[in-house]
């Protein structure tokens, strides 16, 4: 069997705990450097990490919501007394992190999954058809249950704490006109404490992305993930599922996201049938 490979999505942001940006230190002198050597040196982020970083903070404590424009940068700028230049430059930061948008003559708005290019933001399943078609969901099971010990473990939750489970089908219609087949089958796993209310009534009766729902009725945004892809043979009931014969060659996907302070707050465990699709994914 591979070894899997951690694919991380972004890069997690760190939050400090001052609310007051400290300005930059320079190098100390040779004979301080000398006397202190052996000894951790402290560390400093340029000033408009920390701007970033306050910045994170406000969206974290839901001063502004997904959707919604922040202050421009000049009003940025007079509240952390800075200069607009900083300013700018953490929010462009946060703007290539996929935590604010920029848009031309309107200002930076919260990213939200409500919109069309954010929606499906991790699901890299692309069809081999040069024209993409959406995929239907089908709801199999929802439920509460306490968290086993390898998903509480990445869940960062305590043992014999309570997690929702939700197990789904992704499909997609081969031709237009021909029923729907399955292509992904979904484990995921939500800690019970930020999930409370959600069934399967609820997933059942939402027409939008599932991001959406957990950003609009839970208020927990993701914000990062990180995979583990492998190949796997398809087992008998999981061939079942997704109607193909057992021992079928799978893509499993296992992702973990983060929202705000890199808290995990979703185990997804994907297997993915890709006799008519792929992995697709953009390196920079």
């Amino acid at each position: 069997m591979p070894a899997a490979t951690t694919v991380p999505h972004s890069v997690p942001t760190s939050v400090p705990n001052s609310q007051a940006p400290s300005q930059a230190v320079g190098p100390a002198p040779q004979g301080r450097a000398a006397a202190g050597a052996g000894e951790a040196a402290p560390a400093f982020s340029p000033l408009y990490q920390q701007i970033k970083a306050l910045l994170v903070t406000s969206l974290q404590a839901g001063e502004w919501q997904p959707g919604q424009a922040i202050p421009s940068e000049i009003e940025l700028a007079a509240r952390y007394k800075v200069s607009q230049g900083t300013v700018r430059k953490a929010i462009d930061e946060m703007a290539t992190d996929n935590l604010l948008v920029r848009r031309q003559g309107k200002g930076t708005f919260v990213a939200t999954h409500a919109e069309a290019g954010t929606q499906y933001r991790f699901l890299r399943l692309a069809p081999d058809a040069s024209t993409p078609a959406g995929l239907q969901r089908r709801l199999l099971d929802c439920r509460r249950m306490r968290a086993p010990a390898e998903v509480a473990r990445l869940l960062a939750l305590k043992a014999g704490e309570a997690a929702v489970q939700v197990r789904r089908l992704l499909l997609a219609a081969p031709a237009e006109g021909a029923a729907p087949l399955p292509v992904v089958l979904d484990d995921i796993w939500l800690p019970g404490n930020l999930f409370k209310g959600l069934t399967a009534e609820r997933l059942a009766d939402w027409r939008g992305a599932m991001y959406r729902l957990f950003e609009a009725e839970f208020a927990v945004r993701m914000i990062r993930a990180e995979e583990k892809l492998r190949a796997v043979a398809a087992s008998a009931e999981d061939a079942a599922v997704l109607g193909v014969a057992a021992g079928v060659p799978l893509l499993s996907v296992e992702r973990l996201s983060f929202t705000y302070g890199d808290q995990p707050v979703e185990l997804r465990r994907g297997l993915y049938h890709t006799a008519a699709h792929h992995y697709r994914n953009e390196l920079n």
